[in-house]
Formats: C-alpha cells, structure tokens, sequence
C-alpha cells in the first residue's frame, strides 16, 4: 500500500512540473527565449552561475558516490578504519582555492552586467534643437493597471505599452498607492515601482510583437500587491520606428478626441457615467484616476486578463470586484442590457490602429 502512494507522490510531482515547465515556450512569456539585449544578458548570466552550480553538485555527487562503494562495509569489514587526512595542506588548498575561482568567474560578470543594464546616463540626452535623442517612458503602477506616459511626445496610454524596436528605451518607474514590480519576462527587467522614488532602467526590443502568438509580449507585476496581484498583467506592442512615428502621429491625433453625448447613446452614458475617470483622447499627462481608453478598441484584453470581447466587457462594467477584487473602479449595475450594449460598441470603436 505504502509502496503505491510514494509512486502516485512521485506521478503528482512529475505532473505538477509539467505544467509549470509547459510556459517555458512561449516566446511571449519565457524568460528563457530573451527577445532583447537586456534579457539575453541576463539569460547568460544565468545560463553560467546555473552551470558552476550543476558543476559543484555533480563533482560532490561523484564524490559522494565513489566514497560509498569504495569504502562500503561489506567490502571493507567492521573494523577496517581508512587513512586519516586531518591537516592535509593539499586539500585544504583544493577546497579553498577552487570556490574562490568559482566565485570570481560569477562575480565579476555579476558586477559588469549590474553596472551596465543600470546605465540611464543618456535618458536625458538631447540633440543641438534641444530634442531627446532617446524615447522615454514614464510608468506609472496601479491597482491593478498600469499607466504609460512618453513625455516627450505628450501622449498617455494604459495597459499596452508601445515601443520601437532595435533602440534603447528607457523608463522611469513609479507607484501610485502600494509597491508593484514592472517586469517583462521575454525582454528583461525587473525592477520594484516605489511610491517615495524613481527607478530608472532601460530595455531593447528585439523582436517584432506580431509575429507572436497574441502579437504582443506579456509583462507583469512580480511584486505581492494585493489581492488581484496575479491578473495585474500589461502588453506590450513592438515596432519598426517607422511604424511607431505612425502610431505616435495617430495618437497624438486624437487631442481633439471627446466623449460627446449628442454623437451616439453609448458615447451619452459614457459622457454621463464614465469621463470623470478615463479619458479618450491619448494626449495629455498622466494621473487620471482610471486607465485612459483612447485605445481600447486596439487591446486584445478587458481588464488586462478577459478576452476582449462585447460580452466581457460588459460583465466587467457591471461587477468589476467578481473579475478583479480590490481594484477601485466601481460597478455600474444600473444600466439595462440596451444601454451596456450601447456603451460597449463605443468603446470598442476608441481606436487608432484601424
């Protein structure tokens, strides 16, 4: 009986590493198929510290093992005692020198990598007409959303962060109301959002996001903020430059953008219910109290986790505590099924892609 619980212990462990082995895969997500220099930096560091560890373990193990046969009782005898080694000089300068070299082959590729990956010196370059040479982003964590600003470009976005490919684009991380973490596995990071400072780092997007599964890469909140702390997800959209310099134009086109209740009866109870909160037009600064909309249509997620779709999204405006508990939006359960459908069919029509 004993015998058959230890193997089904041994097919539940086996099982469960399946599953979390199973996202290793997945380009969107993996930290183990880098998408940018930053993480494939920092892919190689772990690839060497991973494998003087296996080195140390498997010379032990060997060790271990010769030690046993060799010196096993039953080849040996109950009396037999082997040479004693106390005070060997040579093996105590084996066991010294040897973890000295391992730990400076770690250390100084340790410190090399820290000081490079946390060189922001050029975020605040600029070019003979005073332009920043650089894109930055201001990243602003949320519960349970995050909120992107390009300051130099005087635009505002939420949930989906978009970025050129093939350059250096640095971010400044700040939280809003309790410690988060910006984290996107595939290209690098992580690194705390603080409410009393400013962490600065930077990325390079490698990897074009279409081509993905999604068409975009995942990004996560690795910081224990509360009870909604797994579905504080974010995406992440790359692009050509020439691309970007389209969607940036795009964006800042929407200025003008406005919730006009004489327009349509969704864009009415939006102007009503839902202005005082999120904003539709991409230009400005951050800190609304609600994600800004202006490319809402464009996302491929309601609530950063649901699909996004009509159907959940309703669902999400009329019980936002079931879908994400803790966040501070309220729920709207006054609206009939004619007005949910009307206001869901506006938002999904907040576009600058199509």
């Amino acid at each position: 009986m004993m015998k058959g619980l230890k193997k089904w212990r041994l097919f539940s462990l086996l099982a469960a590493l399946t599953v979390f082995l199973a996202g290793c895969g997945q380009e969107e997500l993996s930290t183990l198929l880098p998408a940018g220099e930053v993480g494939r930096d920092q892919f190689n560091l772990l690839m060497l510290t991973s494998a003087i560890m296996v080195l140390v373990i498997f010379v032990v193990v060997i060790i271990y093992v010769i030690s046993l046969i060799r010196f096993r009782r039953s080849k040996l005898g109950e009396d037999h005692i082997p040479e004693q080694v106390e005070g060997s000089h040579t093996l105590e300068l084996v066991w010294t020198i040897i973890p000295i070299i391992l730990v400076l082959i770690m250390a100084v590729p340790s410190v090399y990598y820290t000081y490079k990956l946390g060189d922001v010196s050029a975020m605040d370059a600029v070019d003979e007409d005073g332009n920043a040479e650089n894109l930055v982003v201001d990243v602003t964590a949320k519960l349970y959303w995050w909120e992107f600003e390009y300051p130099d470009l005087g635009i505002v976005t939420a949930q989906e962060l978009v970025v050129p490919m093939d350059e250096k684009v640095y971010f400044n991380l700040i939280a809003a109301d309790v410690k988060h973490s910006f984290w996107i596995p595939a290209v690098g990071g992580k690194l705390d959002t603080n409410v009393e400072n400013v962490n600065k780092f930077y990325l390079v997007f490698e990897k074009d996001s279409k081509d993905l599964k999604d068409g975009v890469f995942y990004g996560k909140c690795a910081e224990l903020c509360g009870p909604s702390h797994a579905l504080m997800d974010f995406k992440v959209k790359t692009m050509p430059r020439a691309e970007f310099n389209n969607w940036v134009t795009a964006m800042q086109a929407t200025g003008d953008r406005v919730a006009d209740a004489a327009v349509s009866q969704g864009e009415e109870l939006f102007a009503q219910s839902c202005i005082g909160c999120h904003a539709v037009s991409a230009v400005g600064e951050s800190g609304a109290a609600g994600p800004n909309l202006a490319t809402f249509g464009d996302r491929n997620r309601v609530a950063g986790y649901l699909d996004h779709t009509e159907k959940d999204l309703k669902n999400w405006i009329t019980d936002t505590q079931k879908y994400k508990p803790g966040n501070t939006m309220p729920s709207f359960t006054q609206f009939s099924d004619d007005e949910l459908d009307a206001i869901a069919a506006y938002l999904m029509g907040l576009s600058v892609e199509k």
